[in-house]
């Protein structure tokens, strides 16, 4: 008994790193960014809200089980911002790597139920994945939005950008919540123009 419950005090003392880990969103009030401690938090509670927005039944409680573990393996691999510059085959190397030596901390029960959550969030195949993967997308939408575009502007993202690499997930897990983000976007991007005109 206590061999498990060292191994399961060491994955969470190991999981507290997520909280030093920077993401390229900031907060709603745009005073830092967040961390990815605070994204994992911040995400499940929007699937909690947002659930009856699925696009088919979820199981909520998987849902939030693979939302708290889903951003883990930014402990070894950081941050990769969705507009960022990088190469998707070798980031989803690093990510797998992580992923066996973190979930690897748990007791051989525990790290086979949590990697297999892991894998079927990356998979996006289920529709707990599929739901998970939108509302994952979701959160720094609004962030950027709440916070004047945050990051948009350093990374040079278009409304196009969004359509193409967060609109096709978000719409595929919960397509009435994109119809509510696109009005948002529409609007911002409409004002930006016009602001810098």
């Amino acid at each position: 008994m206590m061999e498990r419950i060292d191994a399961q005090l060491a994955f969470l003392t190991e999981a507290d790193k997520l909280k030093s880990i920077l993401r390229a969103t900031t907060l709603c009030d745009g005073s830092r960014r967040e961390n990815t401690g605070e994204h994992s938090w911040h995400i499940a509670l929007y699937a909690m809200v947002m659930a009856e927005h699925a696009q088919r039944p979820v199981d909520i409680n998987r849902v939030i089980k693979m939302l708290l573990i889903h951003d883990i393996v930014e402990i070894d691999a950081g941050d990769t911002p969705i507009h960022g510059d990088h190469d998707p085959a070798e980031m989803a190397a690093i990510e797998q790597a992580a992923a066996t030596r973190i979930f690897g901390l748990l007791p051989a029960n525990q790290a086979q139920a949590f990697r297999a959550l892991w894998d079927e969030f990356e998979a996006s195949a289920t529709d707990d994945a599929i739901f998970a993967k939108s509302i994952d997308r979701v959160q720094p939408v609004i962030s950027n939005i709440e916070s004047g575009g945050g990051t948009w502007p350093q990374y040079n993202v278009t409304a196009e950008q969004l359509q193409t690499r967060v609109g096709v997930k978000v719409q595929r897990g919960a397509p009435a919540i994109w119809d509510a983000l696109k009005a948002r976007i529409d609007a911002w991007f409409a004002q930006s123009r016009s602001s810098s005109e």
